[in-house]
């Protein structure tokens, strides 16, 4: 059976992990990470968008992920377990599949190939996620299986209510162009599809993503 043709998509949106990193996490600037590999919960925030005339506005999709190396170079043992917004319809569901997956190009068919994850599971759960207007905090939870919640980094000398952003990172998740606002994780736990973690103190960062496709030929 022929693979399914894809459609005309864009999704604008917030992208933020917490991860096993020191502050700053280095595989944003394209380097190892802290420990030599890394694991953390990602999550993305589609505040709008579409698939073909399927609007996808507001839904959730989350991932637990794992490598050993330089994610953005050599690297080995990269796994991911998938969590789809349950709020999805079958359409909706269909497009996230096609979109995160890959199949229907752009940044994360892109990304997918630099990751090259074995996807160890996949499965439609409620993903409850909070991103401060201020980017003060932001949070995710998937009930049962990982959670994490974080705080904007600051320091001694970091003004009221200012935020430590980085243009231009080498190492972009979201692709380029955009800017990653640092922060701390005061929690960050997962236990699900073989990850399995509990800590606290370590890196995250919130980037908005503004993505379309398919690629033009």
């Amino acid at each position: 059976m022929a693979a399914p043709t894809a459609q005309r998509w864009q999704l604008q949106g917030a992208w933020f992990d917490a991860c096993k990193c020191s502050i700053p996490c280095p595989c944003s600037w394209a380097q190892p990470p802290t420990y030599g590999d890394c694991d953390g919960v990602l999550l993305w925030h589609i505040r709008e968008g579409n698939y073909g005339d399927t609007r996808l506005d507001g839904l959730n999709v989350a991932m637990l992920a794992s490598f050993v190396g330089n994610v953005w170079g050599e690297h080995r043992d990269a796994y991911a377990a998938v969590f789809v917004d349950e709020r999805a319809d079958d359409p909706q569901r269909e497009a996230l599949q096609m979109i995160f997956g890959g199949q229907a190009g752009g940044w994360p068919a892109q990304f997918g190939e630099v990751f090259g994850a074995e996807i160890r599971g996949m499965e439609y759960v409620p993903i409850r996620v909070f991103i401060a207007e201020d980017l003060a905090t932001w949070s995710v939870e998937i009930p049962g299986k990982a959670a994490a919640t974080v705080e904007a980094l600051s320091g001694p000398t970091t003004p009221e209510g200012a935020r430590v952003q980085v243009h231009n990172l080498p190492g972009a998740e979201v692709g380029p162009g955009q800017v990653a606002t640092w922060g701390r994780a005061t929690s960050d736990r997962a236990d699900a599809y073989g990850f399995r973690w509990e800590r606290s103190g370590n890196s995250s960062k919130h980037m908005p993503f503004d993505w379309s496709g398919p690629d033009a030929t």
